[in-house]
């Protein structure tokens, strides 16, 4: 089973959705909201709120939809699908995007709603009655929502409003100015470390889907790596490995319905195919099952919004099996096994791609539901849980952080047990292409292995800023790029709503 994403509208989170995105029927009451002095009574009240907090994590303005575009539009991974991608998208895409940009806004403003449910858990749990235990781990949760909302503003905008309390009034919601940097990043690190031992290694099978104690670490670890502070990064990821994860045999079960919360699965965003795609910002479906729009926006035979930009296909070794599990090329076979049919030009719209010397259409295959069947023309309906964190990623990680460290050994064998998985087994580093006999050159295959083992799993866009914080890149593979386009712009309805903050506290550049 997974968390049932009904969401309960709560009357303080609305009022104070205002700082974030400009309601303007704040002081209008409906018959439809739970008001807040009836709630937050008990632990069960609390545990649906926190359903309704997961909600937004799951909705259009983030998981569902706006959150995998905007990381993956901000990196290198993908080029466009052909002209009917959206001016909004494309923008990102070659850099003239503005304080007004549609999709940057919407992930600004689901952050801001996934706080504000949160901070409304956290204030009003002490006076819930109920199960303590059980209370204890769904502040934590909640803890750890907003963490993971703040790690995400502060990577792309760096400072914003930091809030930790909810307005119970309309007159008590005065937006707050932007706090720093560094004072947001602080805040991450606090509030993951606090949480971590309120957090259950595992959960039984009802409960799959909520955040766990990998999850909190992991958060912890790439903030702290962000940051370029590889000994806090490495504890936690160590601490990671304690839990017990495993790398599962075949890389492509990370991706597909049926191999779900796997032994390599640290954290994932729960999807089924049993509901529609209901497009909606705040996740506020009144049906159980929800779907989201990943497969139907990147798939070979779908829009195709976003390809895989040249230089990440150049970045494949010979012989290398994630690329035909990463992307589909013309003549692979998808649909019902059983009944395999065969990829053509005239099946697949859009722009192609330059290959092995070879122009031609590839597409994305992960998170596509065209492994098991064919989505014809609209296809809403996928289920593929979205595996955010997963424990090559760690391995990843703990290979960069033992490079920095002075441990070239470890870094080294840490890179072999994530190319040795079975499904995989490329040859072990040193290889002709990557030696690893210097620090650099160990740093040039982690940057390459990272690229080839999570290519299209919104990592490579974070990993770039902080490598290029770090002097880590040889050469600047964003083609735009200027130290303006290091942070996103704060979003023009923030300037607009918030008087504590004007044009001048704005990002450089905008």
């Amino acid at each position: 089973m997974r968390i049932n994403i009904t969401t309960i509208l709560l009357t303080a989170t609305a009022a104070f959705l205002a700082n974030a995105c400009g309601d303007s029927a704040l002081d209008k009451k409906s018959e439809n909201y739970v008001q807040v002095d009836n709630y937050y009574r008990t632990v069960d009240e609390l545990s649906r709120a926190v359903t309704g907090a997961y909600a937004i994590l799951q909705s259009n303005n983030l998981g569902g939809r706006e959150y995998f575009f905007l990381h993956d539009l901000r990196s290198d991974d993908v080029a466009s699908g052909g002209g009917q991608l959206e001016t909004p998208r494309n923008q990102l895409l070659i850099g003239s995007h503005g304080p007004t940009n549609a999709v940057m806004t919407s992930v600004y403003n689901g952050l801001f709603r996934l706080v504000h449910r949160a901070n409304a858990i956290i204030q009003n749990a002490p006076d819930a009655t109920g199960d303590e235990e059980l209370k204890k781990r769904l502040v934590a949760e909640s803890r750890f929502l907003r963490a993971w909302a703040y790690y995400q503003l502060a990577g792309f905008w760096g400072g914003v409003p930091l809030y930790t309390t909810t307005p119970i009034q309309f007159e008590d919601s005065e937006p707050l100015a932007r706090s720093t940097a560094a004072e947001i990043w602080n805040f991450v690190y606090t509030e993951l470390n606090a949480v971590v031992p309120d957090l259950p290694a595992e959960y039984n099978k009802n409960d799959f889907g909520r955040a766990g104690r990998g999850a909190a670490l992991m958060v912890l670890a790439k903030a702290y790596l962000f940051n370029g502070d590889h000994a806090n990064a490495k504890t936690r990821l160590e601490a990671i490995k304690d839990l017990g994860y495993t790398l599962v045999d075949n890389y492509f079960d990370n991706f597909t319905e049926e191999t779900e919360y796997n032994a390599e699965s640290i954290f994932e965003l729960s999807y089924t195919s049993g509901g529609n795609y209901n497009w909606d910002a705040d996740g506020n479906a009144t049906q159980v099952n929800e779907s989201w729009i990943r497969s139907q926006e990147y798939s070979a035979v779908g829009w195709r919004n976003l390809i895989p930009c040249n230089t990440l296909l150049a970045e494949y070794e010979p012989n290398d099996p994630r690329l035909k599990d990463t992307f589909y090329f013309i003549g692979d076979t998808y649909g019902d096994p059983g009944a395999p049919l065969e990829l053509t030009e005239d099946k697949v719209q859009g722009n192609n791609s330059m290959f092995d010397g070879v122009e031609q259409k590839v597409s994305w295959k992960k998170y596509s539901v065209m492994y098991k069947l064919d989505p014809g023309g609209f296809w809403d309906k996928i289920g593929i849980n979205y595996r955010m964190y997963r424990y090559a990623d760690v391995l990843l990680m703990l290979a960069e952080c033992e490079n920095e460290i002075g441990s070239p050994d470890a870094a080294i064998d840490y890179l072999n047990e994530v190319r040795n998985r079975p499904s995989v087994n490329m040859p072990e580093y040193p290889t002709a292409e990557y030696p690893v006999n210097s620090q650099a050159e160990i740093m040039r295959a982690i940057i390459h292995e990272r690229r080839v083992e999570l290519a299209g799993e919104e990592v490579r866009n974070f990993d770039i800023l902080r490598w290029r914080k770090d002097n880590k890149l040889t050469t600047e593979p964003i083609s735009y790029y200027a130290p303006m386009y290091e942070l996103l712009p704060l979003p023009q309805d923030e300037l607009n709503n918030n008087p504590n903050i004007t044009q001048d506290d704005q990002n450089l550049g905008y």
